[in-house]
């Protein structure tokens, strides 16, 4: 079965802010913003955006 060139792009780019989605929960439920944000890289307002992200869908 072909992989149409959305299927393969949104395959690649499964994460937001170069953060995967899954690390992100696991990190969540054990870690506040701060910690969160010093784990991955990204700043804590990108914490409260991906927070937002996941609350939604």
């Amino acid at each position: 079965m072909r992989k149409t060139n959305k299927q393969s792009i949104s395959q690649q780019n499964s994460s937001i802010f170069g953060v995967d989605f899954h690390q992100f929960m696991e990190l969540e439920s054990n870690q506040n913003s701060l910690e969160i944000a010093e784990e991955l890289g990204i700043s804590t307002e990108d914490v409260q955006k991906l927070k937002e992200n996941l609350k939604r869908s």
